[in-house]
């Protein structure tokens, strides 16, 4: 079993884009014309391919490209008992309505035998002395967020009467689900949470005062759900958070930046490091970062995977030492600011362009930080 630990000073968020052959083994099964055990060997091909490339480029964390899952966060919210869903549902990004499952709840939510455990089996068996499997899941905040959003309120409230409830066995069931992932061997887990991304801003405060709902009480419960999942958590497993704005297609779900969250997320959420989008004026200044608790590594998500141009080296290298005024420079790493493919539509960008983001990560972080 590797012991390295995330993050390190180039870094990633997890998922990649599709390759070509992966979607039209999907497209096939969809149709009915390969079978499930097909489809599974093709996915297992291109995994393999894809670690290969991620060593091949130096990283040290190595992850599956979330080519196993549809989106990145539903998915695993349908391996616990409780939770249904079904095609046809949407969110509104700022340029494409996103092509989403409705998913909500049938029953209290209990963990089971998670199938994202055994993906994760997979690809710890490419772990080797200079690489470790990370593995990625939506935030239990994620999870929290969608059982209370306006269209799946009605079903929630018909099998728990209050937040607190629902908070409870959230919270209870990803503690079985990290214990799961930990006895296979997973030692780095990253937590993936659009939740604080999408209360701030102006327009998150007026959205929830229409519905007469008080932000500040919203923040404590995504605070206390997340933390209510780490609760026992194994002491020699890292767990990260990555906290952003949405991606579907090189669109984005919210804009703002993060004061208004930094004293519940970065001061007192129990995670090891944070991932922060960074990439654009949407995220506001670094100022926040002074609210991040001295136990806490910050990941610098400076490059975007929404666009395929490489970002100014000199430019993100200035951008790293003004972060650096409020956290150390020893708890800075650097990494794209989320996923190439959030979803398995991807952003727009090549493979070849993809590969470039994170070989310019790469050259910067061994600039700032040597080799």
């Amino acid at each position: 079993m590797s012991n390295l630990k995330t993050p390190f000073r180039y870094d990633f968020v997890g998922s990649f884009l599709r390759p070509q052959a992966l979607k039209d083994a999907k497209a096939a099964y969809n149709d009915g014309k390969i079978t499930k055990e097909e489809l599974d060997r093709v996915t297992d091909e291109e995994i393999t391919k894809i670690v290969a490339k991620q060593k091949k480029l130096g990283c040290h964390a190595i992850t599956d490209g979330e080519f196993r899952r549809t989106y990145w966060h539903l998915d695993f919210m349908w391996g616990f008992e409780g939770v249904t869903h079904q095609a046809g549902g949407g969110v509104q990004f700022n340029a494409e309505m996103a092509a989403l499952d409705d998913t909500w709840l049938v029953g209290k939510v209990k963990a089971k035998p998670h199938p994202f455990v055994e993906y994760f089996k997979f690809l710890k068996q490419f772990e080797d002395e200079n690489t470790v499997a990370k593995y990625t899941i939506p935030a239990p905040a994620q999870m929290f967020q969608q059982m209370i959003v306006p269209m799946n309120i009605r079903s929630t409230r018909k099998i728990y009467a209050t937040n607190e409830e629902l908070i409870h066995d959230i919270g209870v069931a990803y503690q079985d689900v990290i214990r799961q992932f930990y006895d296979a061997g997973c030692r780095n887990l990253q937590l993936d949470d659009c939740t604080w991304g999408a209360i701030v801003g102006d327009a998150a405060k007026q959205r929830y005062q229409a519905l007469g709902i008080d932000l500040d009480e919203v923040k404590q419960q995504l605070l206390d759900v997340n933390n209510l999942a780490l609760e026992g958590r194994p002491k020699d497993m890292v767990i990260t958070s990555h906290i952003c704005r949405g991606n579907y297609h090189s669109t984005f779900f919210a804009s703002g930046a993060y004061d208004s969250v930094a004293d519940y997320v970065f001061a007192q959420e129990n995670v090891d490091a944070l991932f922060l989008e960074y990439d654009d004026e949407r995220s506001g200044g670094f100022a926040p970062l002074a609210k991040v608790s001295p136990d806490k590594k910050v990941v610098l998500g400076l490059i975007t995977t929404k666009s395929p141009v490489l970002e100014d080296k000199e430019a993100v290298i200035a951008r790293i030492h003004k972060a650096a005024k409020y956290v150390p420079l020893d708890r800075l790493c650097l990494s794209p600011q989320c996923g190439f493919a959030s979803c398995e539509i991807g952003n727009k960008l090549t493979e070849e362009e993809q590969w470039a983001k994170l070989a310019l990560v790469r050259e910067i972080a061994e600039e700032v930080w040597g080799k």
